[in-house]
């Protein structure tokens, strides 16, 4: 079989609220697509089902149709296993304990007429909807590590033990919850963090908080980046290819350049130079003139990046300034330094380094995607969000078909992840990103 074949539902059982009733549905999903996003603290899923006649027995005791009879409000939960369709694949497999169970989140396109029902199952993972109910009230203390905390809200707000792969963060900080929703606050921890693994004169802030089908993660940019890639390259061959045939697991179906470089937009956001100013609460004087410019070009070299080093070559300001749009500020910023604000006695110690860090952190989400890539594959399903994968593209101006284009090619980062389920195939839609241009070199 090839990844592109049609996979099978061993389990698509959806179970009533109170507990009482579930549905075998497997036979009448004709559509099922699986989300991941780099962005998103939750995994979601869409299921398109067809039932036909009269299938479930009501509160009255007559038969009626699912939506209708079970009856479909939201809330229920529902068992799926996809089994693989290839020797690459595993499927996807949300059986195993109740804590991977999706949940029914909202039911949408209803459709009923004589003898036939249509409807889509819009499904999250539990904690999406445990989030909607909890507020994080806690004072967590200044001298406890970032890591640490998404931990805690994590475990004892969640009420989760989905938590699977946390890089530890070198920089403690003492925060309010503020009634705020766990997802919430885990996101905004998640642009605060430094590394634990980074030198602490050239660290790099920015880190991310995302679910995938194995669970939550906490992970920086840099340690991603750093991830040993896919063990198999995906290779785009232009022509006319049977896709079905064996050894095609691995080609690149299609692909599109969503964006290459955005000047405007990264000098709208700061990415190549801001200004920051902070106000002392306690002094009343703001941050020292050295301290207030960020500069893109100082971490040239420094960083890890998924292509080349950094390119800042920047066109000049105009003719009459030689100066070049990456040593001006773009982008201006004040704001009030954490300080005296947690602990029982006025502390003047700084709660965190804004200057820094929300500079390093703003720097290394911008420059992330500097290249945006969607592409179609056959289906993949041990690919997910945060994932490194190695691509090769051939050089559309060159006769040897063996010329690969070095400026496409080479690593780029899943942002998003969609496996694709139906009665005609199987195929995962990815949405790559690069902070630079080129094939990297080995660090």
């Amino acid at each position: 079989m090839a990844a592109i074949d049609k996979s099978v539902y061993e389990k698509f059982i959806i179970e009533s609220v109170d507990g009482e009733r579930t549905a075998d549905i497997s036979s009448g999903v004709v559509s099922f697509n699986y989300y991941e996003n780099l962005f998103s603290p939750m995994i979601t899923a869409k299921a398109i089902v067809v039932n036909t006649g009269n299938s479930i027995k009501g509160k009255d005791g007559k038969m009626e149709s699912l939506y209708n009879g079970f009856p479909l409000r939201g809330g229920e939960r529902v068992v799926i296993k996809i089994s693989g369709n290839s020797k690459n694949n595993k499927g996807l497999d949300f059986s195993e304990t109740p804590s991977k169970y999706l949940y029914v989140g909202s039911i949408t396109n209803v459709i009923i007429q004589s003898g036939k029902e249509t409807f889509t199952l819009n499904l999250v993972s539990r904690e999406a909807i445990t989030n909607e109910t909890v507020r994080v009230g806690k004072r967590f203390p200044s001298s406890q590590k970032i890591s640490d905390s998404v931990e805690d809200i994590c475990k004892n707000y969640l009420n989760s033990e989905k938590l699977y792969d946390v890089d530890e963060t070198q920089n403690p900080y003492g925060f309010i919850g503020n009634m705020k929703k766990p997802f919430t606050l885990m996101t905004w921890l998640a642009s605060k963090s430094v590394p634990a693994s980074a030198s602490k004169e050239d660290s790099t802030a920015g880190y991310f908080f995302f679910e995938t089908q194995k669970g939550f993660r906490f992970k920086s940019i840099d340690q991603l980046i750093d991830q040993t890639p896919f063990q198999e390259k995906y290779v785009f061959t232009p022509g006319v290819v049977d896709y079905k045939g064996k050894g095609n697991d691995f080609k690149i179906l299609e692909y599109s350049t969503s964006k290459n470089q955005n000047l405007l937009e990264n000098l709208e956001r700061g990415a190549y130079c801001s200004h920051r100013k902070y106000l002392n609460p306690l002094t009343f004087e703001y941050t020292p003139a050295p301290q207030t410019v960020f500069k893109l070009e100082d971490y040239s070299g420094k960083i890890k990046n998924l292509g080349g080093d950094i390119d800042v070559t920047l066109p000049s300001l105009n003719d009459k300034d030689n100066r070049t749009l990456a040593s001006v500020p773009s982008r201006y910023i004040t704001g009030i330094l954490d300080i005296g604000t947690l602990e029982n006695d006025v502390s003047t110690d700084e709660n965190a380094d804004p200057t820094k860090i929300h500079s390093q952190a703003m720097m290394r989400y911008n420059i992330l995607f500097t290249q945006l890539l969607v592409m179609t594959i056959p289906l993949n399903t041990n690919l997910v969000a945060g994932d490194v994968i190695d691509c090769v593209f051939p050089r559309l101006d060159s006769e040897k078909r063996k010329d690969i284009d070095r400026h496409q090619s080479g690593l780029y980062m899943i942002k998003e992840v969609v496996h694709y389920f139906d009665a005609t195939g199987s195929y995962t839609k990815l949405k790559l990103v690069r902070d630079t241009f080129g094939v990297r070199d080995k660090w």
